[in-house]
């Protein structure tokens, strides 16, 4: 087989569900993988579909990938089984959407866009720092935002004792109390640590947008899969406002039934449409919010 034929073997063995890339080249230099009968210790080694791969001796072939897109209502975590008995997001989905994993997650008192899949490729690439893919949030604080803070906010905030310095791409402030944010990195509950840390604490934080997918108005609990152009749409930043794309309804059966706390399905817009552009005023001069000085 030339070099060039097939794929690296951790990812072929990624794509199997057998773990992540790291895990998958443990898996391989500890010994436990076979090709074709014969014992291979090189995790780049390549690999076809036609090859006969194997894992402890059993037969592994890639899954059928999917991928959704998930508005998490506030309340639930982000995990398979709560050590503390906590209600967890695959409450919400059906059963048959329980092999999937969260790509990130959102804290229990935050809602909005999750994405979950068995695509091992896509979720290093949504999480990966080098990947850069922006995540938008829209946040309300208990009190108005100082002006000095939201540059604060740009500059970076230093936490854990120094060690850490934490920064936003962007901040737009919507109201005395409202703002706009978009991140590229994922410390964890990385917003409410850094209003906290410059006295603030967060009343609601709703994810909107990972790259340049937007959640528009699926309701909370609804759940999506996402199409080809959809999913590649996650790691690609917007450059421009997106025009709207013609919106479609969630099926009755990923809604929230109508008994439970959920409530009824609304359309679902696909991906694209972003915040309205700036309207021009008669002298030609944008009007509009204007980011904080």
């Amino acid at each position: 087989m030339n070099d060039s034929d097939g794929i690296r073997l951790n990812k072929f063995l990624a794509s199997c569900g057998v773990g992540s890339r790291r895990a998958c080249d443990a898996q391989v230099q500890q010994g436990h993988v076979e090709i074709n009968g014969k014992v291979c210790l090189n995790p780049a080694e390549r690999v076809t579909l036609t090859d006969f791969v194997k894992v402890d001796g059993k037969r592994v072939q890639p899954k059928r990938t999917t991928t959704i897109a998930f508005n998490k209502p506030r309340g639930l975590v982000c995990s398979k089984d709560d050590e503390l008995g906590r209600s967890t997001i695959f409450e919400a989905l059906p059963v048959q959407l329980s092999h999937l994993n969260h790509v990130g997650r959102l804290d229990r008192d935050s809602e909005g866009l999750l994405i979950l899949t068995n695509d091992g490729q896509l979720a290093q690439t949504l999480l990966h720092p080098s990947k850069d893919v922006e995540k938008e949030y829209l946040v309300t604080a208990n009190q108005h935002l100082a002006d000095e803070h939201l540059d604060q906010f740009l500059r970076g905030i230093f936490v854990e004792e120094g060690k850490v310095k934490l920064r936003a791409k962007e901040i737009e402030r919507l109201s005395p109390r409202r703002l706009r944010i978009v991140l590229t990195t994922g410390y964890k509950r990385q917003i409410r640590v850094m209003l906290e840390a410059m006295g603030y604490t967060v009343q609601r934080l709703v994810r909107v947008r990972i790259g340049s997918f937007h959640l528009n108005d699926m309701p909370p609990g609804a759940w999506v899969p996402l199409e080809a152009e959809e999913i590649a749409a996650l790691s690609v930043n917007p450059r421009v406002k997106a025009r709207p794309k013609a919106k479609r309804e969630v099926p009755a059966d990923r809604r929230k039934p109508s008994s439970s706390k959920r409530p009824p399905g609304k359309k679902l817009a696909s991906f694209g449409k972003g915040r309205p552009a700036a309207k021009k005023s008669p002298a030609g001069k944008k009007t509009g919010r204007r980011r904080p000085q």
